[in-house]
């Protein structure tokens, strides 16, 4: 009466022990970490200084593949058609999340097809104006766009892309009439920015502070609901007359559908174990 049980429990054993012995072993080849943007940006920079943490702790080198297009979805789908193995991963913004809501139809399915690993950073975005435009804060901006609909144009790293959806955001909330100006990646953008090309755009906390520090932009307000200790004298948007206004900024790493369980952990494990290191070291830099 024991035997169906005992046969059953015999071949999960043999059915998992391929599956632990995979994990062990891995990665077996170079890993390649597609970005759904072009090189230069911020999401980009997060990816090379991952790629290099990864490769120093497995032995095998880590490929930044840099995929543009479709507000990142194009990124999306080569992971998604991907060998299930753990050796294609993908490094997304929140633009991931957005995407089946705002195209009709996608090459991929977003739910079956990746496989979220871990959060990699949370935080918010800073509304950047360039140092030409007569605005110091979000309440003037809003009063120059008013005055001159259809004259400010605001910047983004492409169509549909985080950046882009911020500023529609604030563009509907505040009841403006200002231009899309989509560039190939922040790499592009931000210099058109600081040119005064266009005149507004949302970018990553990271990628701003340095710019807003030596005054090549101006920061008029962050994305976030609270302020922030890392920007103490830039307001939330939603201080400064943008009622509602409330996002959060976040990259993250998925890899391919049915990737085994105990492959997904272990690139989740590097990941904390990595992040936990970099905290330390930019915790006694600060000391």
């Amino acid at each position: 009466m024991f035997r169906r049980p005992l046969a059953m429990l015999a071949l999960s054993l043999a059915c998992a022990a391929p599956l632990a012995a995979a994990a062990q072993s891995y990665p077996v080849k170079p890993i390649r970490l597609v970005v759904p943007y072009a090189a230069g940006g911020a999401t980009d920079a997060y990816a090379r200084v991952y790629s290099r943490k990864f490769a120093e702790a497995w032995g095998q080198p880590m490929v930044v593949d840099n995929r543009p297009g479709a507000g990142g979805n194009l990124g999306a789908a080569m992971v998604a058609k991907a060998a299930p193995d753990g050796h294609t991963l993908l490094l997304n913004t929140y633009a991931q999340a957005i995407s089946p809501a705002l195209y009709r139809s996608l090459s991929y399915d977003p739910v079956k097809e990746l496989q979220p690993v871990m959060m990699l950073t949370r935080g918010f975005s800073v509304l950047a104006v360039a140092t030409a435009l007569p605005a110091g804060n979000v309440r003037e901006l809003v009063a120059l766009a008013k005055a001159q609909p259809g004259r400010i144009n605001f910047g983004s790293n492409g169509i549909g892309s985080g950046p882009h959806l911020s500023a529609e955001l604030f563009k509907s909330l505040a009841g403006l009439d200002i231009v899309h100006i989509p560039y190939k990646g922040d790499a592009a953008m931000t210099p058109a920015l600081m040119a005064n090309e266009i005149q507004m755009a949302f970018m990553p906390a990271q990628a701003a502070m340095p710019l807003v520090k030596s005054g090549k932009i101006r920061a008029v307000g962050i994305s976030s609901a609270a302020r922030s200790t890392a920007m103490p004298d830039v307001p939330p948007i939603a201080e400064s007359g943008v009622a509602g206004f409330d996002l959060s900024s976040w990259a993250a790493l998925f890899t391919t559908g049915g990737t085994p369980r105990d492959i997904v952990q272990k690139i989740s494990a590097e990941a904390v174990r990595m992040l936990a290191a970099r905290s330390e070291e930019h915790t006694s830099e600060l000391q």
